[in-house]
């Protein structure tokens, strides 16, 4: 008899493990389709990078220029309101104030779609020598190039940023 009662045991735990926990686990729930990643066999298909969000006219804008055969390393902070700090290599600071014709064209400049597009170009490495490496960030966005004309064009958004605080700045 015990061994009638031990197979019983035997089936009632098989038939519970085979069953699972269901009743008190909750439901899986299948994904829409197309909300799934793909398979490790599926092809390489290219992805789309997150897109670059754009720039706000209100947001703090850094530009940073390093290189040259001095060997500069500057940086210039704009302040939403159009206040400036300009730090050299040295340390030496200067401040000032953009004029409001400039500020206007700062603001229209770093809330451009363009410049956020700028800032998914990929960088290759200069030919140039000396040549001066802008860096400039604006917000989340950050973008640049080098001064190097056999290297291409620069980013014509970036770069008319940068000519601007260079020009009134310096």
């Amino acid at each position: 008899m015990r061994s009638a009662s031990m197979a019983g045991v035997k089936i009632a735990l098989v038939a519970t493990l085979l069953s699972g926990c269901a009743a008190t686990e909750p439901a899986h729930r299948v994904p829409p389709p197309g909300s799934l990643p793909a398979s490790p066999s599926a092809p390489d298909r290219p992805t789309a990078a997150p897109p670059t969000p754009a720039p706000t006219a209100a947001a703090r804008v850094v530009l940073t220029r390093s290189g040259g055969i001095a060997g500069r390393g500057d940086t210039v902070t704009v302040e939403p309101d159009g206040r400036w700090t300009a730090v050299d290599r040295t340390g030496s600071r200067r401040t000032g104030q953009l004029s409001g014709a400039d500020l206007d064209r700062l603001r229209r400049l770093v809330a451009d779609p363009a410049l956020a597009a700028g800032a998914g170009r990929p960088s290759t490495p200069t030919a140039c020598r000396d040549a001066f490496s802008y860096r400039l960030t604006v917000g989340a966005v950050e973008t640049g190039y080098v001064d190097c004309p056999s290297d291409g064009d620069a980013p014509t958004t970036a770069r008319a940023v940068v000519e601007l605080l260079v020009g009134a700045t310096g």
